[in-house]
């Protein structure tokens, strides 16, 4: 019998092979209690095609507050779509 924690390993790995066979680039948000970060990989998952956070100098200047409210998942949001764009 498999415990949680197993469960929720073999769920994650069963989707990642499963975004890997359908070739498509991943979005990946990590929040923490004082920032937020985005990033998103490539098909294979083996790199990093662009990356934002509420750390970066230009994003934390717009930012009132502490870095991980709704506000400045807007802004990681907007600033991940705008690098992500100027990659292709």
């Amino acid at each position: 019998m498999m415990n949680r924690n197993q469960r929720r390993l073999r769920r994650s790995r069963q989707t990642r092979l499963k975004i890997r066979e359908l070739r498509v680039n991943r979005l990946t948000v990590y929040r923490s209690n004082t920032h937020i970060y985005a990033a998103i990989t490539d098909s294979q998952g083996d790199k990093v095609l662009v990356t934002a956070s509420t750390v970066e100098t230009e994003v934390k200047g717009q930012i009132p507050g502490k870095g991980s409210t709704a506000g400045a998942a807007e802004l990681v949001g907007k600033r991940i779509a705008e690098k992500a764009l100027k990659a292709g």
